[in-house]
């Protein structure tokens, strides 16, 4: 099944009219090498694809040599490298890529370990548009299904997620199988390509902590004493699944720090099917007793995917006060702030007093029956 990704035609509006090297890098599994075909085939320019698990190529572009790098794309008007984060010297290859062949369109493909590693954002200052891409995004999937038939599938993206992949598997069998082995090695790639990490197996039992924390503040105390690790290694491990799109944090919201707490985070995975996973719970919502933290992580990690796919800018918190008054997710635009409630079954919900009186009215209350309207309040001309 194609679905058609919604960084489609801002990397190719880039890649064609800017005159910076495209840099399309996320997660494994989410698609970059499709997308990235797609893009460098409807551009209508002659392109030399390069996978860099091919040795053949390696030598040449990660030889510093200009002759060496003009013989191979000579003839060609787009060079499209394929997981460049393989490539030594990629940075300063992709420089002199830049600076001395300006005609030549550049697109490159890369892992999180790709940026973080230091090799790109160095050496391409000012010569580089990065975009990011995730797991498939409800918005994306209603370019494809109706809002009725994505409410008939919402129950197969709770528990299986939205890799891609995932699309085309049709058992439960062949879903479990293909996200446990994303989740024993594709998620850890990264991780170990960036650094030497001494107890590889305590990053797993870090990620299982956390998703069954889902939805609830996290003391990093509590965690540094079950994995039996100090708090600067569980900080880094934290901050490395945040680097590679396994994970990512909410902080708490607060400008009334007498009543308001300040310093609480929660996590959240980026896939709730490598949640689900990871705790080894495959059911459905009707017998789960964690069906209330799995759908607000559903519904975070689509809304942040929403926004980073149109290009909003946004700050994203959750707020509770000293007494036990929360609300699970705050977003502040353009300098103004916007409460949503998450509930997995209908329910009526209203702001609390003390937000509405220090914060103002927006406050939405968000649920399975009104959910597509939070993650794909844009509609597209032809819906």
């Amino acid at each position: 099944m194609h679905i058609k990704r919604r960084l489609f035609e801002p990397v190719k509006e880039k890649l064609l009219h800017s005159g910076k090297i495209v840099l399309l890098y996320g997660p494994r599994q989410a698609g970059k090498t499709t997308l990235g075909k797609e893009i460098a085939k409807a551009t209508g320019l002659r392109y030399l694809y390069i996978n860099a698990d091919q040795l053949r190529y390696i030598d040449v572009i990660s030889s510093r040599d200009l002759n060496k790098l003009r013989d191979l794309t000579s003839g060609y008007e787009l060079l499209f490298i394929d997981e460049g984060q393989r490539v030594p010297d990629i940075g300063l290859n992709l420089k002199i890529l830049h600076d001395e062949l300006p005609q030549l369109k550049v697109m490159v493909t890369g892992s999180s370990s790709f940026l973080l590693s230091g090799r790109v954002n160095e050496s391409l200052a000012g010569r580089k548009k990065v975009f990011t891409l995730l797991p498939l995004s409800t918005g994306e999937l209603l370019q494809h299904y109706n809002p009725f038939e994505l409410s008939e599938q919402l129950t197969d993206r709770l528990i299986f997620g939205s890799y891609p992949e995932i699309l085309n598997l049709r058992s439960t069998a062949d879903k479990l199988e293909y996200l446990r082995d994303v989740s024993t090695s594709y998620i850890f790639k990264d991780i170990l390509e960036l650094e030497n990490i001494r107890y590889p197996y305590k990053i797993n039992d870090l990620l299982k902590l956390l998703a069954w924390q889902t939805g609830a503040e996290v003391s990093i105390h509590e965690l540094c004493q079950k994995l039996s690790l100090n708090r600067e290694t569980v900080e880094r491990y934290l901050n490395l699944l945040e680097q590679s799109f396994i994970i990512f944090k909410l902080r708490a919201f607060s400008r009334n720090p007498r009543k308001e707490i300040s310093k609480s985070v929660k996590y959240y995975f980026y896939d709730t099917g490598i949640r689900n996973v990871l705790i080894d719970n495959m059911n459905p919502p009707d017998q789960r007793n964690d069906i209330g933290g799995l759908w607000e992580n559903y519904l975070i990690a689509e809304r942040k995917k929403y926004l980073l796919f149109e290009g909003i800018h946004a700050s994203q918190w959750f707020w509770r006060t000293y007494s036990g008054t929360e609300i699970d997710y705050i977003e502040e635009r353009d300098g103004k702030l916007f409460a949503y409630e998450i509930k997995y079954r209908q329910k009526k919900a209203s702001a609390p007093p003390s937000w509405k009186e220090n914060y103002g009215h927006h406050f939405e209350s968000v649920n399975s029956a009104n959910y597509t309207g939070f993650l794909n309040p844009k509609k597209d001309p032809d819906q």
